[in-house]
């Protein structure tokens, strides 16, 4: 599965390469009546298979790097149908007017969606009730290690991401949201929504000392499962498909939700753009192709996260559920910092000391 994955990446840059220089990134240019703007990998068709059986083809994807490099291109006039961002975006892209509400009653399985993630506060609906976004897929970013090369003793705290004696074998995600959870939980901060500007200055001082150490900033999941399955690195801030796509891959590569201070826990989603140019009705054909119980199995075993479905989730095989680490749902969110969406202000003070810190400053 690992092989076919790259397989499809090699052809998707090789079609970029020949098609453009998007203002988005590279392309996977097929059906253009649907356009989604994702984050890299996000374009098997194994996550959408009623759509290829429906369309005969998938749906052009665009991909983005983060959250905030997609939010900018968008307000510069960039267009797409769908975009798939995570829950401490949605309110930010909301509010500056790039969305348009969800008509769920096309959208299948809206009533299945997991109890606990649509009661999260102004996320898939707003006050008034009005839905403006699906949610979709659901995971952390943990501590990620090559078993071999990391003693059992080192995974014990993220601390150990600052070690010296790992200068050179580390990653860190180039994403501001991922970077500060990280920095949140190293000084016990699990709500980040009410960071003061002395615990910011902490997080930050914690995640200058890790870039002493860090060799790369993984952007998608290609290069960090290329680095730690290559060896290049040892230990990664990495989401859950790093260590599931690299053990596929024959690497001894694990994650650990035992630290001291906890793992980070996001939940991801599609929104439907307001100036959505395609063909609405597709868009909704897409959404309702990736609520399946197929799909859901795909996302866990292959990726290892959850699927946001609680009637697609229980179909699959309990022992399956457990490996991936599902099966507790309250040792899940113990000792976790929920990506939630923080106050403007803070958001982009944020964003300016993150590129001052991988600057070196």
């Amino acid at each position: 599965m690992m092989k076919a994955r790259k397989s499809r990446i090699a052809i998707t840059l090789a079609v970029a390469t020949a098609l453009l220089g998007s203002v988005a990134g590279v392309v996977t240019a097929q059906d253009n009546e649907l356009v989604i703007f994702d984050w890299s990998g996000y374009e098997a068709p194994e996550f959408h298979p009623g759509y290829v059986a429906k369309y005969g083809q998938s749906p052009t994807f665009t991909f983005f790097g983060d959250e905030d490099e997609a939010f900018e291109k968008m307000r510069a006039g960039f267009k797409t149908d769908l975009a798939h961002p995570c829950s401490q975006s949605v309110v930010k892209w909301r509010e500056a007017g790039l969305l348009q509400p969800l008509d769920t009653s096309k959208i299948t399985g809206w009533n299945d969606l997991n109890p606990g993630i649509m009661a999260m506060k102004n996320l898939a609906t707003d006050a008034s009730g009005v839905a403006w976004f699906m949610p979709w897929d659901w995971g952390n970013t943990l501590l990620t290690y090559n078993s071999e090369k990391v003693p059992a003793e080192d995974i014990k705290s993220l601390k150990i991401l600052a070690d010296p004696k790992y200068k050179d074998r580390i990653s860190l995600p180039d994403n501001v949201d991922d970077a500060y959870a990280l920095g949140s939980l190293a000084i016990g901060l699990k709500d980040w929504t009410a960071m003061t500007d002395e615990q910011f200055k902490q997080a930050s001082d914690f995640l200058r000392e890790v870039h002493k150490n860090v060799r790369l900033y993984w952007t998608d999941n290609t290069d960090i499962v290329q680095a730690l399955s290559g060896g290049e690195i040892d230990l990664a801030w990495a989401w859950n498909d790093a260590a599931v796509q690299s053990a596929l891959a024959g690497a001894p590569i694990k994650n650990t939700r035992d630290t001291e201070e906890g793992q980070s826990t996001w939940v991801c989603g599609y929104v439907l753009l307001k100036d959505a140019p395609g063909s609405t009705e597709k868009a909704y054909d897409f959404l309702n192709s990736i609520n399946t119980p197929e799909v859901a199995s795909f996302l866990l075993s292959d990726w290892g996260y959850g699927h946001a479905d609680s009637k697609s989730m229980a179909t699959i095989d309990p022992a399956v559920v457990k490996a991936q680490g599902y099966g507790d749902v309250e040792k899940f969110v113990d000792k976790t910092l929920f990506q939630s969406p923080v106050p403007a202000e803070l958001k982009q003070k944020m964003i300016e000391e993150f590129e001052k810190i991988k600057a070196g400053y």
